[in-house]
C-alpha cells in the first residue's frame, strides 16, 4: 500500500466528520525542522500552508510545544489558532495577547532558575551548553555544541543537583528540562487544549518523548469516554526516541511525511 493510502485510510475517522474532530500537532521536529540555532526554528511555507488548509476544515487545530506558547506561535506563523507552550504550563487561547500560566509552577520559577544558575553563565559558554529560560522551566540544550559530549555532561551535573533540590528533571532529544515538581506534561495540554471542546476524535503528531506523554494523554480521554477515537502519529528521524516508535499508532518520515499526512487530512 502505498504512504498516500495509508494516510488516506489512517485518517478516515477524522475525515469523516471534519467539524467533530480535532488536530493536534507538535512543532520542533513536526511541523518546523530541527535545526542546529533552534532561535532560527521556522516552519516552512509549504507546510505552512497546508496547515492553514487544516484549520479550515476542522472543528479544532492548536499546536503543542515544549517552548513558550509565545515563541511557538511565532514559529509556526498561525495567530488564528491556540497553543500549549511549556507542555501545558501555558496556554494561548487563539488571537490572545498572553497565555494563561500555571499558577503553581509559576510559584517555582526563582527556584528553577536557582539551580541553573548555581553551573555559571561562563561554565555553560565554555561547555558550548546553551540555557533557555522559560519562565518555571529552565532547558538545557547541547544540540549546537563543538563539542556534544562535553555540554551532555554539564547538563547531567545540572540535572542531579536539580534532583537533589527536589526538582524534576526531563530529558528530550539533546536537552535536560529542569522543572517544578507539579503535574507538567503534554498529556495534560491536551486535556486543557481540549476541554469544553465538541469533538468526538482528535489526532496527535508528535517526535520526542514528551509527545509520548500526549499520546497517553489521549487514549485515557478514550478510555474515560471524552473521545470515541485517537490517532498517535511518531515522526520517525534518526533521532527519535524508542519509546515513541513504540507507542504511536502510525510513523511518517520528518518533512515530506508530515506535509503528506496534513494533505491527506484535507483530501
Amino acid at each position: 500500500m502505498s504512504i498516500a493510502a495509508t494516510l488516506t485510510d489512517a485518517t478516515a475517522a477524522l475525515r469523516a466528520d471534519p467539524l467533530r474532530a480535532a488536530v493536534l500537532l507538535d512543532v520542533d521536529g513536526t511541523l518546523a525542522p530541527v535545526v542546529r540555532d533552534p532561535d532560527q526554528a521556522s516552519v516552512p511555507e509549504l507546510v505552512r500552508r497546508q496547515l492553514l488548509l487544516v484549520t479550515e476544515r476542522y472543528g479544532f487545530v492548536a499546536c503543542v510545544s515544549g517552548r513558550r506558547a509565545s515563541v511557538a506561535r511565532r514559529i509556526v506563523g498561525l495567530g488564528t489558532i491556540p497553543y500549549a507552550g511549556n507542555h501545558g504550563a501555558e496556554v494561548l487561547r487563539r488571537g490572545a495577547a498572553a497565555p494563561e500560566v500555571d499558577a503553581e509552577a509559576e510559584r517555582w520559577t526563582s527556584r528553577v532558575h536557582a539551580v541553573a544558575d548555581r553551573a555559571g553563565d561562563e561554565r555553560l559558554r565554555a561547555a558550548g551548553l546553551r540555557r533557555e529560560d522559560k519562565g518555571p522551566i529552565v532547558a538545557l540544550h547541547w544540540r549546537a555544541a563543538d563539542d556534544e559530549a562535553r555540554a551532555e555532561d554539564l547538563a547531567r551535573d545540572i540535572a542531579t543537583n536539580a534532583q537533589e533540590a527536589g526538582l524534576v528533571v526531563y530529558e528530550g532529544l539533546k536537552v535536560i528540562e529542569l522543572r517544578p515538581p507539579v503535574a507538567i506534561g503534554k498529556d495534560r495540554a491536551v486535556r486543557k487544549l481540549l476541554a469544553g471542546v465538541p469533538v468526538d476524535v482528535a489526532l496527535y503528531v508528535g517526535d520526542d518523548r514528551t509527545d509520548v506523554d500526549a499520546f497517553s494523554g489521549l487514549r485515557e480521554m478514550v478510555a474515560e469516554g471524552c473521545l470515541r477515537d485517537a490517532l498517535c502519529v511518531g515522526v520517525q528521524s534518526a533521532e527519535a526516541p524508542a519509546e515513541l516508535l513504540d507507542s504511536a499508532d502510525l510513523l511518517v518520515p520528518a518533512g515530506d511525511g508530515v506535509r503528506s499526512l496534513l494533505r491527506a487530512l484535507t483530501a
